[in-house]
């Protein structure tokens, strides 16, 4: 039996919930480490950015079950919503962080969302994400439609916003945000050949 077959017939038998409780954990675990002192001298901002990253990572991660469908045969389909749905929680652990242990002020948010060209970026990212997590489950499948895939091609948009959030929030062009924004770009690149190909008329 090859490998893919192996892996696909664990995936079919695993259950989801187990991906979505144990997802849960790391905000309650790095909130443990800031209180521990586990999170070095500035421990809000770096709650801040193991949030935000992994957020980030768990978006990216959605992104790749496609390609590795068609390049591998791997199917782990069943999964991405709880994928997406983790990232939703973890960027919004991330906002909330940044809301309640950074600001504290409201009166700053809004000067800080317009002054701040990263923030607002992410922001945006954020924003975009609300409608894909809202719509994450078969009841507005059922509603939406052939409408509901439209709504989702949300993604293709809120990934390189958080990317490029992450490349703007480490300034001096930093490697590791860059790696993540070449990732995202890849993957993106991919997906626009593939379409391409596809609706590329066949010669006779």
């Amino acid at each position: 039996m090859a490998l893919k077959d192996t892996i696909n017939g664990w995936a079919r038998k695993l259950p989801t919930w187990p991906v979505y409780a144990l997802g849960a954990l790391p905000p309650f675990w790095y909130l443990y480490l800031g209180f521990t002192g586990g999170l070095g001298v500035e421990p809000i901002s770096e709650l801040e950015h193991r949030l935000g990253l992994l957020g980030l990572q768990f978006l990216i991660a959605g992104l790749t079950i496609t390609p590795l469908r068609n390049w591998t045969g791997v199917n782990l389909i069943r999964f991405r919503r709880a994928i997406g749905l983790l990232a939703f929680y973890y960027i919004s652990m991330h906002l909330l962080a940044w809301l309640v242990l950074d600001i504290r002020d409201p009166a700053r948010i809004w000067a800080d969302i317009l002054k701040r060209p990263y923030i607002t970026i992410g922001m945006l990212g954020f924003l975009t994400l609300v409608p894909l997590a809202a719509t994450s489950n078969k009841a507005s499948i059922r509603k939406l439609g052939a409408r509901w895939r439209q709504v989702h091609w949300l993604v293709y948009a809120a990934v390189p916003l958080g990317a490029v959030h992450f490349v703007m929030l480490r300034k001096g062009w930093q490697f590791e945000p860059l790696i993540y924004l070449g990732i995202v770009l890849g993957l993106l690149a991919v997906r626009l050949l593939r379409k391409a190909t596809r609706m590329r008329p066949h010669r006779a």
